[in-house]
């Protein structure tokens, strides 16, 4: 099963290293970030789950919960968030890790082939290698982003942000955001929205390098 954009994020029921959850009753009003590991003590990932302590107060006020997934027991997890703060300075997990050693999960959101089986402690790394995903999750539970990287290349976290405050804006306003954009500049009228209903919205008029490109202040969330 290969998830895309405005699909349903599947459901499912884990164990977690913050005790057992329903997938989508943990989400519930709020936005979630969903990011996966191949495998416990690999180099990369333990950087972006530092990484991701460090700034998680930033996806706090952008009212999103964050949830890691790897392919490895809860004992492992365990021992692999001490590590974690050895090595990051100071920053472990303070978020939920999936446990998901059966596949479980892995398996539903198309991580990892169906016939995946057997004892996840004989799997190396270059096994789960494609169990390095995130998923960006609205309110609604569908699927609003989808990344891939390799292995050999840490996750840019910052930028994961960025996308999430383009989603929740243009959620709330009939807006696109340009290359690059940032909160506070400039934004793209939708391209669904006629200039007698753009019109209205924006009185003060826009700048319009072409009749499609209709560029205005970023509206207040």
């Amino acid at each position: 099963m290969t998830l895309a954009i405005n699909d349903t994020a599947p459901d499912f029921e884990a164990d977690t290293t913050e005790g057992r959850i329903r997938f989508h009753d943990w989400i519930g009003d709020k936005w979630a970030v969903l990011f996966s590991h191949p495998k416990d003590f690999t180099p990369v990932c333990t950087t972006e789950l530092g990484y991701m302590a460090k700034i998680k107060p930033e996806f706090d006020r952008r009212g999103v919960k964050i949830i890691g997934l790897s392919v490895d027991p809860l004992t492992n997890h365990q021992g692999w968030s001490n590590d974690i703060k050895e090595t990051q300075q100071g920053h472990a997990p303070n978020y939920p890790m999936i446990a998901d050693s059966e596949f479980k999960v892995s398996k539903l959101y198309g991580m990892l082939p169906a016939a995946v089986s057997g004892d996840p402690t004989k799997r190396t790394p270059a096994d789960n290698q494609t169990v390095r995903n995130v998923f960006v999750i609205g309110p609604d539970k569908k699927i609003k982003l989808v990344l891939v990287y390799p292995m050999t290349t840490g996750r840019n976290f910052d930028e994961v942000l960025r996308v999430i405050d383009s989603l929740q804006l243009t959620a709330k306003h009939k807006v696109a955001t340009p290359v690059n954009w940032k909160q506070g500049e400039d934004v793209i009228i939708a391209g669904s929205v006629s200039d007698e209903e753009a019109k209205k919205q924006y009185p003060q008029g826009w700048k319009a390098p072409k009749p499609y490109i209709r560029i205005v202040p970023q509206p207040r969330t």
